[in-house]
């Protein structure tokens, strides 16, 4: 992961439960809102624009089990 992405403050769900259950983490940085596997802190970090994040928000929200 490069330096800047290092230096975010990553916030997981308080949704979340500390079974090591299926979680995300994002973080926010200049135009960008990143996303990652709690669990996997090193791996993978997916970055998005602030209004595709909303629009993928809303989806969840609108399609819960």
């Amino acid at each position: 992961m490069s330096g800047d992405k290092a230096r975010l403050a990553w916030f997981k769900s308080s949704y979340s439960a500390g079974d090591g259950g299926q979680c995300v983490e994002v973080a926010a940085g200049n135009d960008t809102l990143y996303v990652r596997d709690s669990k996997d802190k090193v791996g993978p970090v997916v970055g998005l624009a602030p209004g595709v994040w909303a629009d993928f928000v809303g989806f969840a929200a609108r399609h819960t089990v």
